[in-house]
């Protein structure tokens, strides 16, 4: 029997991607871009009035070469390296580059994990800007079902700067635990028969207490970044979906809409459900770049943007979860401080997802990816000297 285009292109079949494994390789490039026919989604409309332009030709950038542990490395090599699915470069608020792998295009989405915690942090900036929420506030005036939990006497800022105790590991591996349980809550992983999945705020509202107090170290716990999202919706009084698409995609002039996948209680995941095109994301980081505004619109004052990108407890992140990474780091309004002379930024998500500005070169990269492992130092520390070297060169 002759394979079916989507076996010829993809090397299984569609019926072979399940819940059970969409994060899995080989099955996560086709999942990883295709979200929403695995966990329900909510739309994030963009309604553009421009049509996307042309992609630029990334053939002379991909030619470039990198030198790394002593050999010559081509650029194009690092991005197969790299279960590379999109790299986007932008110049001074241009496109210079737009490499796509088979099967993906401009106009496709791409889900980015936790590049979504920052996506959601700039809206938190947009509610506090409209006056509508307090980030010294505690949460539980926000969210009052979290009273008899771990978030009961913390703030808000806690939330946005990852400084909440929490008796919770990030263990994205483990199949049985805490961690498994919370992505069952967020329809990520399938229960067993019988088994009721819960919600996600249910999920939160149980968690309990670490051993310290809360605003000590960097302690990068993901439940935090989705309870954000529940306070961006209590303050606004909008739908985490809609805020997005009000407050963010329509107003950066996003091409193409958004998604976001959603509980059995329409509960967005705040903390990693986001899908995007590249280009989007990369005038996301434009916008990040220019102080808050795109094209003459203004999304977030400039005024958060700098107290993202110099804010923060340096003590906190050499005491945290990611000093092995950026030595000389810091977190802010959940984007990441490179410490580099550069003064460049970050948002980073699991399996190869990142966003990152350069405001000395005025550059902007979006990278999306189906990296196998969620978390691969190595492979971290070598996209790191990509971004870099790229900024050097464009």
């Amino acid at each position: 029997m002759p394979h079916s285009a989507f076996e010829s292109a993809y090397g299984f079949s569609r019926n072979a991607v399940q819940l059970s494994n969409w994060r899995q390789a080989p099955w996560n490039v086709w999942a990883f871009r295709n979200v929403s026919e695995l966990v329900p989604t909510a739309r994030i409309a963009a309604k553009a009035a421009k049509p996307e332009t042309p992609d630029a030709d990334p053939s002379g950038l991909l030619r470039e070469t990198l030198a790394i542990g002593g050999d010559s490395h081509s650029i194009a090599a690092i991005l197969a390296q790299t279960s590379t699915d999109a790299l986007v470069v932008m110049k001074s608020g241009r496109f210079v580059a737009d490499y796509h792998a088979p099967h993906f295009t401009s106009a496709d989405r791409h889900i980015v994990f936790s590049i979504s915690k920052s996506l959601t942090a700039i809206l938190a900036g947009v509610a506090e800007d409209e006056g509508r929420l307090d980030p010294e506030a505690p949460i539980a005036d926000y969210v009052p079902e979290v009273a008899g939990s771990a978030f009961a006497d913390a703030n808000v800022r806690h939330l946005l700067d990852m400084r909440v105790s929490l008796s919770f590991e990030e263990a994205y591996l483990d199949p049985t635990g805490e961690f498994a349980r919370y992505r069952r809550a967020t329809l990520w992983n399938p229960s067993a028969p019988g088994q009721d999945p819960g919600t996600l705020l249910g999920f939160i509202a149980s968690m309990p207490k670490g051993a310290g107090e809360h605003g000590g170290p960097f302690r990068y716990r993901s439940p935090n970044s989705d309870l954000l999202g529940i306070v961006v919706e209590r303050a606004s009084g909008e739908r985490y979906a809609d805020y997005a698409s009000s407050r963010l995609w329509q107003k950066i002039g996003a091409r193409q809409d958004g998604a976001v996948t959603v509980d059995a209680a329409g509960t967005a995941r705040a903390a990693g459900g986001v899908s995007m095109s590249a280009r989007d994301l990369a005038r996301v980081g434009e916008m990040m770049r220019q102080g808050g505004s795109l094209d003459g619109t203004r999304i977030v004052s400039r005024n958060w943007v700098e107290d993202t990108c110099r804010g923060g407890s340096r003590e906190a992140w050499q005491q945290g979860d990611f000093v092995h990474l950026l030595g000389q780091g810091r977190y802010r309004n959940k984007w990441y401080q490179t410490g580099y002379a550069n003064g460049a930024f970050l948002a980073i998500g699991i399996h190869g997802q990142w966003l990152y500005v350069n405001p000395a070169a005025e550059v902007v990269i979006v990278k999306m990816s189906s990296q196998p492992e969620p978390v691969d130092d190595p492979t971290d520390r070598l996209n790191l000297q990509l971004f870099e070297a790229v900024a050097a060169i464009v």
